[in-house]
């Protein structure tokens, strides 16, 4: 199977094969700024099973362990649809959104649950 997640405007894809390897909600206050939401959601796949087509812009964000992921955004409608962590080279962090798709698997982990807003539930999810 093929999951294909794009930008707004189409112009940014990444085409991603195969099982995701985790899906997984972070509640830190950088993904809340950079998704505009209550919690950034991320299907990850094992880098050589994706390709990206379209042109892209990055942005690094230093977190708070000092570690580094490359977010790549469209350019034309600033959509961020993938990332780069560098303490998992083997792997490439997807925008759950930007495959809409509400078939997706639903998310197994979650990570910055003490900076979660407080209405936020995810059930069956388990915290790191």
């Amino acid at each position: 199977m093929t999951r294909t997640a794009t930008c707004s405007c189409g112009a940014l894809r990444i085409a991603c094969a195969g099982e995701p390897v985790r899906i997984s909600v972070c509640h830190c206050l950088a993904c809340q700024r950079r998704t505009g939401s209550a919690f950034g959601s991320a299907v990850f796949f094992q880098t050589a099973d994706t390709v990206v087509s379209g042109e892209s812009r990055t942005w690094t964000r230093v977190g708070e362990s000092g570690g580094q992921a490359v977010h790549h955004f469209c350019p034309t409608c600033g959509s961020t649809v993938f990332w780069r962590p560098d303490f998992r080279p083997d792997r490439v962090g997807v925008a759950l959104g930007a495959f809409a798709d509400p078939t997706m698997p639903p998310p197994d982990k979650q990570v910055y649950a003490e900076t979660a807003h407080p209405w936020v539930t995810i059930e069956g999810v388990t915290s790191e």
